[in-house]
């Protein structure tokens, strides 16, 4: 049986996500002792890092993309392209990786990608990247890590 979690839109900066049921979950306090204060702003409420600040901006290595939250690989490197954007962008993420969300907050029409096994913002997804899938994934770097093949 397939589950599906419905995922509330959040303002950005100005609350932690919901409880929900996911494998990998912690307290608010216990979050923040895990995380940087960038890494909780962005992952638990749904914040976003400056443009062109990321050192995984420019990383280009082979290897995987992992939440910073809970290490669940995200997105390969072989996905990973230059949007000129700001932001790590990818064109897909690892299979079964990611949930989604509509998000409105700032007066947009956005769908916001989280981790589907700790529900950390990650970022959001737009039709406008590249083939073969159109999407762009634009991801803020602070909500990754990585790990070179």
């Amino acid at each position: 049986m397939k589950r599906r979690f419905l995922l509330f839109a959040i303002p950005a900066l100005t609350a932690p996500l919901p409880a929900l049921a996911y494998e990998v979950s912690h307290t608010d306090a216990q979050w923040r002792k895990i995380l940087t204060p960038a890494q909780y702003n962005i992952l638990r409420q749904a914040g976003t890092e400056p443009p062109f600040s990321s050192p995984l901006l420019s990383e280009t290595r082979p290897g995987t993309y992992h939440c910073a939250g809970c290490a669940l690989a995200v997105f390969s490197a072989k996905t990973k392209y230059d949007s000129g954007e700001g932001w790590p962008s990818f064109w897909a993420p690892l299979p079964h990786a990611v949930l989604t969300a509509d998000d409105t907050s700032l007066s947009m029409d956005r769908t916001e990608i989280h981790c589907r096994r700790c529900g950390g913002h990650l970022g959001h997804v737009f039709p406008d990247g590249p083939p073969p899938t159109g999407l762009r994934y634009c991801i803020d770097g602070l909500a990754l890590t990585f790990t070179p093949a």
